[in-house]
C-alpha cells in the first residue's frame, strides 16, 4: 500500500489549516515537514514553533526531514513533535548514534541520502532505520524535476531491505507527480512525498486517489 506524505513546504500557511482538514478527509497518511538551515542546504524554511503549531491541529503523523548541519545537536528538540524524524547521511553527525537516539526518544528513525550518495553507503545503517528517504532532487528548493538516477537507488535499497528481512518504509522526495510517482513505486518506493502536485491543487482529491492506486 502506497503512503502519501504531502510536503508542507508547498503550503500557503495562512490557509494551511483548511488544507490539513481536507487531506485528513482524503486519507493522507502523514505530513512531510522540511527543516532547512541555510547551511546544509542553500535555503531557510522554518523550525520547531511551526511544527508545534501543526502538531496541535492534526492527528496525522509528522514526517520531519532535517536538512540541517550536524543534526544531532537538535534531535531532542524536534523529537518533541515529530513522529518520524529523519536527517541526512551527509550532514556531519555520527549516523549510528543519531539514529539510535531518535528511537530512544520515541520517534521512528529515518536516514536520507542526497543524489550524490550511493545507497550502498548506508546499507550497514538499515537495521537502525524505520524509513529511508531517497532524494530525487537536490535538497533545498521545491519545484525541481525528478532525477531518474533515483530509480536505481530505490531498486537497490529495496533489494537489500528484502535480503535482510527488514521492515523499512522506502520514501522518495522531489519532483513526484502523476508521471514520476508510478516509476518510483515500481522501483520500490512505498512512501511518496508530493508538494505542489497536491497542496494547492484543485485536483487534490483525484490525485490522492491516483497515488493511492499505485
Amino acid at each position: 500500500m502506497v503512503k502519501i506524505s504531502p510536503s508542507v513546504l508547498s503550503a500557503d500557511f495562512l490557509e494551511f489549516g483548511e488544507d490539513i482538514k481536507k487531506m485528513e478527509d482524503l486519507g493522507i497518511d502523514m505530513l512531510h515537514i522540511d527543516v532547512m538551515d541555510g547551511i546544509f542546504v542553500p535555503n531557510i524554511s522554518f523550525g520547531n514553533p511551526l511544527i508545534k503549531s501543526i502538531k496541535a491541529h492534526t492527528k496525522l503523523p509528522l514526517d520531519v526531514h532535517l536538512m540541517i548541519d550536524k543534526p544531532h545537536r537538535y534531535i531532542e528538540d524536534f523529537a518533541k513533535y515529530a513522529d518520524i524524524l529523519g536527517f541526512h547521511f551527509e550532514a556531519g553527525s555520527d549516523n549510528v548514534a543519531t539514529l539510535k537516539r531518535i528511537r530512544e526518544l520515541g520517534c521512528k528513525s529515518c536516514i536520507t541520502i542526497k543524489p550524490c550518495t550511493e545507497p550502498e553507503e548506508i546499507f550497514d545503517l538499515l537495521p537502525l532505520c524505520d524509513m529511508v528517504l531517497v532524494m530525487s532532487v537536490e535538497p533545498g528548493f521545491g519545484g525541481q524535476s525528478f532525477l531518474e538516477s533515483a530509480l536505481s537507488k530505490l531498486s537497490r535499497l529495496k533489494a537489500e531491505i528484502e535480503r535482510r528481512g527488514l521492515d523499512i518504509d522506502l520514501e522518495v522526495d522531489g519532483g513526484v507527480n502523476g508521471e514520476t510517482a508510478e516509476s518510483a513505486v515500481k522501483a520500490g518506493a512505498n512512501v511518496l512525498v508530493a508538494g505542489s502536485y497536491l497542496i494547492g491543487s484543485d485536483k487534490m482529491e483525484e490525485r490522492v486517489e491516483f497515488l493511492k492506486s499505485l
